[in-house]
């Protein structure tokens, strides 16, 4: 059994944690308000704008724009979505496993990665992936900027058939305690015709014109709502994660408290046998 004063200083520790394992619980679920309010401002828009565009492309010649050719993949680009840190439960693990798996399945040799988050960047960077560009240390001051010189830097290699394809691999924000891990393809754009749609209808400018202007925009907007939901949901993660941990602490610290109290009472009890058992031994 442990002394009396290791489970003090035991009790003592993990108390230190308990506070601030719930310390970060609540910085987190402040950031999760802010986040989470970013993130379902945009999904109208971006939905908005990718259901025009599903009705636009199937009637476009897409040799009208050269984002818009279609080839044989040999070549693909992962754009892995995580954070720069961690104690967020599995947040970070689960999208390091999924972009391992899809890499194997397309064949290592020919796949590259953009790494958005510290933790995928390292983690690749150790086991000597392909990592052709990354982005740190910009979730405190998460801006649209980021979204447009990402978008940018994939577009290029798209144009220049550096690549031949693009796949997003990012959390989805489904509840604050449910993310779901979504793979998407972001290039080439595909869309399938909806047959249900029957009315025609009048474009102003043309067809053509509109597309040109919406596309560059499209896979901008997408990119920044990919890392709206990627930083909704790990707010959400580390908050259940420390909400958790904080729990937990509680526990332990009350199963110590039960230990202690049982030392302590045992001691005492050893204390006054030995004070009777010395009583008695001088009367006799």
């Amino acid at each position: 059994m442990a002394s009396l004063k290791d489970l003090r200083n035991k009790i003592k520790s993990i108390k230190s944690i308990q506070q601030v394992t719930n310390a970060m619980r609540m910085v987190a679920a402040a950031k999760l308000r802010k986040s989470q309010e970013n993130m379902e401002k945009s999904r109208p828009y971006t939905n908005a704008i990718e259901e025009m565009i599903s009705h636009l492309i199937p009637d476009i010649d897409r040799s009208l724009l050269p984002i818009l050719e279609t080839r044989e993949i040999k070549k693909k680009l992962f754009l892995v979505v995580s954070a720069d840190r961690g104690m967020a439960g599995a947040f970070n693990s689960n999208i390091i496993k999924k972009t391992e798996k899809k890499v194997v399945e397309f064949g290592p040799s020919n796949s590259s990665l953009i790494c958005i988050g510290k933790k995928s960047h390292d983690y690749f960077k150790r086991r000597d992936y392909n990592i052709v560009d990354s982005y740190r240390d910009f979730w405190n001051t998460l801006d649209i900027s980021i979204a447009l010189k990402i978008g940018d830097v994939i577009i290029n290699k798209y144009l220049n058939k550096e690549i031949d394809a693009v796949e997003v691999i990012y959390n989805e924000f489904v509840s604050v305690a449910s993310q779901k891990i979504i793979c998407k393809s972001f290039l080439p754009i595909t869309y399938e015709v909806d047959k249900k749609e029957s009315c025609d209808l009048l474009y102003e400018p043309s067809k053509e014109d509109v597309v040109k202007t919406l596309i560059p925009k499209h896979l901008n907007v997408q990119l920044w709502q990919f890392l709206l939901e990627s930083n909704a949901s790990e707010q959400a993660a580390r908050m259940v994660a420390m909400e958790n941990a904080t729990e937990n602490a509680g526990e332990i610290i009350s199963d110590l408290s039960i230990e202690y109290n049982k030392a302590r009472q045992a001691a005492i009890t050893t204390e006054i046998i030995e004070i009777v058992s010395g009583a008695n031994a001088l009367e006799g």
